[in-house]
């Protein structure tokens, strides 16, 4: 039995959890700040930095107690290392690192994309991982910072095929919902606005899909764009005022539209590598792997020769099991982290992948 004690930080919750030979969940806890961030319509990184220094230790406390555990039952400690806001990066690290040196246990730096891959894989068998059927796996990381495809091969080689070039489809949801005044957080309330609209009702647009008349220039064609979805939706509200017509069924019918053309350019663009590339394994991972509808059209629209993998909601959005699973994996090949490792803000390239 290898027991890793894992903090997560990255953002604007604090996490921790406690994993057996990077699968079995024994703990996962998980202090949101959403209600202190809600009133300023987004994550202060200040903020959120003073919220986890209150949070971390009773958090770490909690996850121990709830796996049946101590401290001197744990095999190495394992953090987010990035990327993310070095405001609240630092708390999570800082804590980690203290952990580790008190208790004479290893520390393993852990990147928060890669992690989010290997939530789709925790409380399953990981034979899946080693087999060879299993690859060429394409990842889809969705969330409110990162919308990438990384193609990982049998050999844990990693390649990123496309990414955003301006805003992440997270974000375009939550600054959606901004803009119809739905509230914070905005993902999970534009699905909710969206269950009762229409989303064939208005056409927004699908950018770098090649819909707009003019051919996709090559270098854009695994890239994603949300800019112009947000910026048609601005349009849209300012017609729909103008006309005064905003009732709420506009309102559902929007958001389902808007919702609509968000996952839509997702799976257009999954599907694309599909068709040049001999995928296996889809893994769509991220906070906006928890959106309804996304998970409903990717299982609709993927081949059935290819196999889904989606982690359940509680291992899509930010969360310290995540950490803990892949830090295994490190682990094992004797890969950990001297004390003085820094956080790092922005996704560095990923050239390999440790779970194979």
């Amino acid at each position: 039995m290898s027991l890793i004690l894992s903090i997560e930080s990255s953002c604007d919750e604090t996490a921790a959890a406690v994993v057996e030979s990077g699968s079995k969940v024994l703990s996962s806890v998980v202090a949101s700040q959403i209600a202190k961030h809600a009133v300023h319509g987004g994550v202060v990184p200040e903020l959120a930095a003073r919220e986890h220094l209150k949070a971390v230790i009773p958090v770490t406390q909690s996850a121990l107690t709830e796996a049946g555990v101590t401290i001197k039952d744990i095999e190495a400690v394992a953090v987010t290392q990035g990327p993310g806001l070095i405001p609240a990066l630092l708390v999570g690290m800082n804590f980690a690192k203290g952990l580790a040196q008190a208790n004479d246990l290893p520390l393993i730096g852990v990147n928060h994309f890669l992690a989010h891959i290997y939530g789709a894989f925790l409380d399953s068998d990981l034979s899946v991982l080693q087999d060879k059927e299993t690859y060429p796996l394409l990842a889809l990381v969705v969330s409110g910072g990162h919308t990438s495809l990384l193609l990982i091969s049998e050999d844990g080689s990693a390649r990123q095929l496309g990414c955003t070039i301006d805003d992440a489809a997270g974000e375009a949801l939550d600054k959606g919902a901004k803009l119809l005044n739905l509230g914070y957080p905005g993902g999970p309330i534009m699905q909710k606005t969206a269950e009762n609209g229409d989303p064939e009702k208005f056409d927004f647009p699908r950018p770098l899909t090649g819909g707009a008349g003019r051919a996709l220039a090559p270098e854009n064609l695994y890239n994603f764009s949300f800019s112009g979805i947000k910026t048609a939706l601005l349009y849209h509200v300012r017609k729909a005022e103008e006309a005064n017509c905003i009732n709420d069924q506009w309102l559902y019918d929007t958001a389902a539209s808007f919702q609509r053309a968000v996952v839509d350019v997702l799976v257009r663009k999954t599907l694309t590598v599909l068709k040049n590339y001999p995928v296996k394994t889809v893994v769509v991972a991220g906070g906006v792997a928890c959106n309804a509808e996304l998970r409903r059209m990717m299982a609709e629209r993927l081949p059935e020769k290819v196999a889904l993998r989606i982690a359940p909601p509680k291992y899509c959005t930010d969360n310290a099991a995540m950490v803990g699973g892949i830090a295994w994996h490190y682990l094992k090949k004797g890969l950990t982290s001297p004390l003085d490792i820094d956080s790092f803000a922005r996704l560095p390239q990923i050239v390999k992948v440790p779970f194979i």
